[in-house]
C-alpha cells in the first residue's frame, strides 16, 4: 500500500544507520515490525500472575509417553 508519511528525517537517517539498512523504507518495515513483536509481548508479560496451574500436573511423566 502506497502512503505518504511525515517523519523526522534525522530519526529515520538515525534508525537507517544504527540498523544497517540502505533505505529508509526498510527501517521503516524493520521499525515497524519490532514495534509489533514488542507490544505482543507486553500481553504475554501482562498474563503473569493471572494463569491458575494445576498442582497435580507432572511435566516429567509426560516426557515418558
Amino acid at each position: 500500500m502506497a502512503m505518504n508519511l511525515i517523519i523526522n528525517d534525522g530519526l529515520l537517517e538515525d534508525a537507517r544507520r544504527l540498523g544497517g539498512y540502505s533505505s529508509q523504507r526498510d527501517a521503516v518495515h524493520a521499525a515497524l515490525e519490532e514495534f509489533i513483536q514488542r507490544r505482543k509481548v507486553e500481553d504475554v508479560i501482562k498474563l503473569f500472575g493471572d494463569i491458575d496451574f494445576d498442582d497435580n500436573y507432572d511435566y516429567k511423566k509426560l516426557r515418558n509417553r
